[in-house]
């Protein structure tokens, strides 16, 4: 499956430079990607973001979502925004809206965020001092990304409902959301620039075992099929390369057996509900224990 996905991919089309905070990038291209496939996608992790109160730059990011239709005077976040709204704005404008949303992201899940680009600010500073991060070189590595997506991307995509950032059953269990269902179809983001470079200097797609597992991670916590998920693929941005697979084929190559998706939805959810909290808990007594008999 690696082979296949690295043939089909071809060679990266939009490669970073080194001022560019890949962590960062691969977060905002996903933003925008929701802004072009959602008619009405949640920030409710950006405001998460602000509410965790982890960095300077509440008001910024207050008055941001405001600007967007996603707060009201007051400052208080409703937590959509609708893209058709904003049609009129510039490229540029649309990129550093998605950088800013993913750095206040990142105030929600990164373990440390001292070494953000948020701590340049303070508690005085506006939303044009938020959209101003982003520097030159990010903004034009995301308008490429772009629009290399609505060449590849977006003609693929099968019709349907679409959800993003979409949380399941068992997100409550190991927090876990997805980029992109539509029409029965899971998505998966990826921005990296692929394998290390060839002697021309061009790069291999890469499809990981990791990358793999998380897309059946997904699909698994959907513990009652609220979702009626049969397929998924993987959307390369860097590469404009996208690959699905009928969810049932995919699974049953993958075991080397057909499965019963059902069945084993149950077995995982005792494993993330059950299994899993178990273990830690032994883990952190075993700490603890270690700890007690240290010098």
């Amino acid at each position: 499956m690696q082979a296949d996905y690295r043939e089909a991919a071809g060679p990266a089309r939009v490669l970073p430079s080194s001022a560019i905070a890949l962590g960062t990038q691969g977060a905002a291209i996903d933003w925008w990607l929701r802004f072009l496939i959602d008619p009405a996608p949640s920030v409710g992790l950006a405001v998460a973001g602000l509410r965790s109160r982890r960095g300077p730059c509440r008001r910024a990011g207050l008055e941001l979502l405001r600007d967007l239709g996603a707060g009201n005077d007051e400052g208080t976040p409703r937590g959509r925004i609708h893209p058709a709204t904003f049609a009129d704005r510039p490229d540029e404008w649309w990129a550093r809206v998605s950088y800013a949303l993913a750095l206040l992201v990142e105030l929600y899940r990164a373990p440390m965020v001292d070494g953000s680009r948020l701590m340049r600010l303070d508690p005085s500073s506006r939303a044009e001092d938020l959209l101003a991060l982003a520097n030159a070189e990010e903004v034009a590595d995301l308008i490429a990304m772009r629009d290399l997506a609505v060449e590849r991307l977006l003609p693929a995509l099968p019709s349907g409902p679409v959800t993003t950032g979409t949380t399941f059953d068992g997100s409550a269990d190991i927090h876990a959301d997805a980029d992109l269902i539509v029409g029965g179809m899971l998505v998966d983001f990826k921005a990296g620039q692929g394998g290390r470079p060839r002697a021309d200097g061009s790069r291999a797609a890469v499809l990981r075992r990791e990358d793999l597992d998380q897309l059946l991670g997904y699909v698994l916590l959907d513990y009652s099929d609220a979702f009626a998920l049969r397929a998924v693929g993987v959307y390369a941005a860097r590469f404009g390369h996208f690959m699905s697979w009928p969810l049932g084929e995919l699974c049953a190559r993958l075991a080397g057996r057909p499965i019963e998706l059902a069945a084993l939805r149950q077995e995982f959810a005792h494993v993330v509900r059950v299994d899993l909290p178990a273990h830690r808990k032994e883990s952190f007594a075993a700490r603890l224990h270690r700890r007690a008999l240290a010098p």
